[in-house]
């Protein structure tokens, strides 16, 4: 049986970064929720799962001054690396399965955009779950994007979990705050409609 990482690594080995289903050119909601969490450049902010995203690029590129990318995926961090050339030396890279992930510090904001969504043990969502407490400061937000109800039910070969509000709170438990949600129609680099989820949420301790 193929491993968790065994699958992403020859994902990320035999496809462009280009090609996969979630690329996107523009991360367009994830920087708008990052920007409306009103965390100042100098917060340390997570990409969980963020692999090859520009994501990482277009905060740079803004001025946040403390960012990390975690991927299970040494061949995605690659991608993202190669293509920031020196400045990836201003960034963290951490080749990590995120249900083990052990962080050197705290963080102000985590974001996940379809990472969660791929958990569907439920022991591999509670060590997430207990991650995210563990790396997020008191008070720190989290950005989560999902497939949303009525979205698709598989993706990359592998089965995934859709999420709602209710359904995603009932996962992170009591010691997060729902602050807003929204939808977005993503579109697939192979002209698909996928319906994401993203919410983001409040640390209460």
């Amino acid at each position: 049986m193929t491993s968790r990482k065994q699958h992403w690594e020859q994902l990320y080995t035999n496809k462009s970064s280009h090609e996969v289903s979630w690329y996107q050119t523009e991360p367009r909601w994830s920087l708008e929720l990052i920007h409306r969490s009103g965390l100042g450049k100098d917060a340390p902010i997570i990409d969980v799962g963020g692999g090859a995203s520009l994501l990482v690029d277009r905060l740079r590129a803004e001025g946040y001054r403390q960012l990390a990318v975690l991927d299970i995926s040494g061949a995605a961090l690659e991608v993202a690396r190669q293509r920031l050339a020196a400045q990836a030396a201003d960034i963290e890279w951490f080749e990590a399965d995120v249900t083990q992930f052990i962080a050197p510090h705290p963080f102000s904001l985590w974001h996940d955009r379809a990472v969660f969504h791929f958990l569907t043990a439920a022991e591999d969502q509670r060590c997430y779950v207990e991650v995210l407490n563990r790396t997020l400061i008191s008070g720190g937000q989290v950005i989560i994007a999902a497939f949303a109800i009525g979205g698709p039910t598989r993706c990359s070969g592998l089965n995934i979990v859709q999420y709602d509000a209710a359904k995603l709170m009932a996962e992170l438990g009591p010691n997060f705050h729902l602050e807003e949600e929204l939808t977005e129609t993503h579109l697939t680099p192979a002209g698909r409609e996928q319906r994401f989820g993203f919410f983001r949420l409040r640390k209460l301790d």
